[in-house]
């Protein structure tokens, strides 16, 4: 019954109530990419959140820490630490320490730029140009939750760097890769909407409509990092969730 009245306020707090149903990741259906003694990556769904919000859902970090005590027979409850983080409605790769070493040097790691991720987004319009750098100044008004991208620098925003490439395009929507060298508030979302192309489904930057699943376009399809204790190069990639827009992506980059 606790489990239920979780999920029902869950649903109830989305800003538009979904049309389809809303699969969260449990021990059971985790989706791990990889895993060793010191680091977990899992491949996060839409509907999971990284931070506790007021829907009062299970935080994937957690889900994420019942799967090891499951896995390893564990008497307490294991040592999870979040490095980094996805918004809600977007899917990817999520990357765990499983020790407090690998949480330090992971976490420095993203500080200094030291992690390669890439970002699959489908979206509305055509970029111009079709492949290039943007370095903007992000704002984030704290009460809408949303980020404001501008071209001057002010103390009150943030210098954020992508780089981004068309890589195809369907019927009614262009796929973009993105590579981002900052890793700022809502900065992919920010940046493809301030070039008049919204992700699919982020009504929060400029779509039309919401998905019918609550999800947004966006997937954080890969990472490439030097493993904090064995010290060699660690590639993983995330399958997109199922949908025909993504199985078109997926054509489109095997024949690149």
């Amino acid at each position: 019954m606790e489990g239920q009245e979780k999920r029902h306020r869950g649903i109830k707090d989305w800003k538009t109530a979904p049309k389809e149903p809303i699969v969260m990741s449990t021990v059971e259906n985790l989706r791990v990419l990889y895993e060793d003694n010191h680091i977990i990556a899992v491949n996060k769904r839409n509907s999971d959140i990284i931070q506790s919000d007021i829907s009062g859902d299970t935080t994937l970090c957690e889900t994420v820490k019942q799967y090891v005590k499951w896995k390893f027979n564990k008497p307490g409850l294991a040592f999870i630490g979040t490095v980094h983080r996805l918004d809600r409605p977007v899917s990817g790769i999520v990357l765990y320490a499983r020790t407090t070493k690998a949480l330090n040097r992971l976490s420095n790691m993203f500080k200094y730029r030291e992690v390669q991720k890439t970002y699959w987004a489908v979206v509305k319009g055509v970029p111009e140009p079709a492949e290039g750098t943007i370095i903007n100044h992000l704002w984030k008004d704290e009460k809408q939750n949303k980020t404001f991208a501008f071209a001057e620098a002010k103390p009150d925003r943030k210098e954020s760097e992508l780089s981004y490439k068309v890589v195809g395009a369907g019927d009614n929507y262009t796929f973009v890769e993105v590579y981002p060298k900052t890793g700022r508030h809502h900065q992919i979302r920010a940046t493809l909407a301030s070039l008049d192309c919204p992700i699919k489904g982020d009504i929060k930057y400029g779509s039309r409509r919401t998905n019918d699943n609550a999800s947004i376009h966006l997937h954080a399809r890969k990472i490439e990092f030097m493993h904090p204790v064995k010290k060699e190069p660690i590639t993983i990639i995330a399958p997109p969730p199922e949908d025909p827009l993504w199985d078109e992506f997926l054509k489109i980059s095997m024949n690149l």
